[in-house]
């Protein structure tokens, strides 16, 4: 006798008040974003722009100076993580969907690669705290198709396990949305990359913590409101897309 197909643990988050609309609100932002006329083609260049726009925002939540990116060398150590992080997202992408752990692993060893002294790079740098190995074990699951929940909540779990985790200690925001980023290219939510979610999480930083330590909580209340909260934000980020398509088209 066959054995039933174990329940998706993620259904119930996309059953909580407020989810499924906020879902559809996300969806269609980042649609909208992708059909304009520019990015058909020239899409590259909007991408390239979106995640330079992600990397400086995603730093300046963690306190980097927001200034722009116009040499090589970046002097804050957690906008130089997030550039190079930017600046190797291709690779990232295709590593992200075969093998997450891994990923993840070198998120870090990009993010934190100028916070951690180089004598302690190899024992630190892409190597989370053994007490959190189960549940990143539990997230890369998910991330490989273990749920199809709808590809925001998702990224919204994603984003909200590894901020409530912090599983390094060091550059664990800047790893958090930036795989968070991954997880919307790698399900289809914004496949090119072209959303700039993390001007939002930038704008409005003290609702972002707050909507954070309430997905912590674990309460339905709290999870609702963070998976809320960051397709908010994701709609937002359409919004900058579209901004920066516009500039493309000028």
């Amino acid at each position: 006798m066959a054995r039933p197909a174990a329940a998706d643990p993620l259904a119930p988050l996309a059953a909580l008040p407020g989810v499924a609309e906020a879902v559809s609100r996300a969806r269609d932002a980042a649609t909208e974003v992708h059909n304009q006329p520019v990015n058909r083609r020239g899409w590259p260049a909007t991408a390239a722009e979106a995640a330079l726009r992600a990397a400086r925002s995603s730093a300046a939540v963690d306190g980097a100076p927001l200034r722009p990116v116009t040499a090589d060398h970046v002097s804050d150590p957690v906008l130089a993580g997030a550039v190079r992080i930017a600046d190797e997202r291709a690779k990232l992408l295709d590593t992200w969907g075969r093998a997450p752990l891994q990923g993840l692993a070198r998120l870090h060893v990009l993010a934190a690669g100028d916070l951690v002294p180089a004598a302690e790079h190899e024992q630190v740098l892409g190597r989370p705290r053994p007490a959190t190995s189960g549940r990143l074990a539990a997230l890369a699951d998910l991330i490989g198709g273990g749920t199809s929940v709808p590809a925001p909540v998702l990224v919204a779990v994603v984003h909200g396990e590894l901020l409530t985790l912090a599983p390094f200690g060091t550059a664990d925001g800047v790893v958090a949305r930036a795989a968070a980023r991954l997880t919307a290219m790698s399900t289809g939510l914004d496949p090119r990359g072209l959303s700039v979610p993390e001007v939002g999480f930038l704008r409005r930083t003290a609702e972002y913590r707050e909507a954070a330590a309430a997905f912590a909580s674990g309460t339905p209340d709290g999870l609702a409101r963070w998976i809320v909260h960051t397709c908010a934000e994701w709609e937002a980020g359409g919004r900058e897309g579209l901004s920066i398509a516009a500039a493309q088209s000028g």
